[in-house]
């Protein structure tokens, strides 16, 4: 009995030891009232690179978590290669709930999550644990689309603290984009599902396409087989039918989007470290 007691009590220390890190809630200042944002930061007095990290329509947090599971795994797997992620929650802040299939949207991906993208910004510069030259940006869905508004050269802060070093954006809505003759100051990578039936493959294709030569590099990485939200094909598919992104994935569809889960990552921790 005592061993087995022992042996338990190792078990939880082994596991406490092993814990993911809780977010430390922050207030980012706006220009009427604040933003509020999960931030995931390493040990230490830094500097850090540091992500601006930019939740889908569904939202960054659930009704007991903060930080839903997909962007919590990615914020834990930046932090273990020495980021600080910061996740500013757009539809929080502002009392909105899941905002994939409203029609009339109050929080505009070009308008109000630019905005909060600006301010996060801003916010990482005033930081002294901040390696001010190697803040990056990662967005899904709608959030990857609002990044693809704030990387163009129009949207260039006025101050004179260094750009964005890099931006990471799945799975956009790169239509409008596309047709507005895009372009991106910092080096964008767009990464895409062959099989998705909700962003579209060819209008992210045509969009970085056509930027190139008057553009910072901007790449696309496009996975064959695998659909919308891909990177959370790991979820039990039960658990992928509660996305609000998008429908769960087909059950033959798991281990192509698995596939690309798992090279999203090399390609994202390869974007970064450039």
């Amino acid at each position: 009995m005592r061993l087995r007691l022992t042996a338990l009590f190792l078990t939880l220390l082994m596991s406490a030891a092993h814990a993911a890190p809780a977010p430390q809630p922050v207030e980012i200042p706006l220009a009427s009232g604040v933003l509020h944002a999960q931030l995931y930061k390493p040990e230490g007095a830094g500097p850090f690179p540091a992500v601006i990290a930019l939740h889908g329509c569904g939202g960054l947090g659930g009704h007991s978590d903060p930080v839903l599971p997909r962007y919590r795994e990615w914020a834990e797997r930046l932090l273990r290669g020495g980021h600080a992620v910061l996740l500013p929650d757009s539809y929080g802040t502002r009392e909105l709930g899941a905002q994939c299939r409203v029609r009339e949207m109050h929080v505009k991906a070009r308008r109000e999550r630019v905005g909060d993208i600006a301010a996060s910004r801003a916010w990482l510069m005033k930081q002294a644990w901040v390696a001010r030259d190697r803040v990056s940006l990662i967005g899904w869905a709608n959030g990857a689309s609002a990044l693809l508004w704030a990387v163009r050269p129009q949207s260039a802060a006025r101050d004179l603290s260094p750009d964005f070093r890099a931006a990471i954006a799945f799975y956009p809505d790169c239509r409008i984009s596309a047709g507005l003759g895009w372009s991106t100051r910092v080096p964008t990578l767009v990464l895409i599902g062959a099989d998705d039936d909700v962003a579209s493959p060819p209008a992210c294709r045509q969009m970085v396409d056509g930027a190139r030569g008057r553009s910072a590099l901007a790449r696309i990485v496009v996975y064959p087989g695998a659909d919308h939200d891909f990177d959370r094909a790991n979820m039990p598919l039960h658990a992928a039918a509660g996305s609000s992104d998008a429908a769960a994935p087909e059950r033959d569809h798991l281990g192509t989007d698995a596939e690309a889960r798992a090279a999203s990552q090399k390609d994202v921790a390869q974007w970064l470290s450039r």
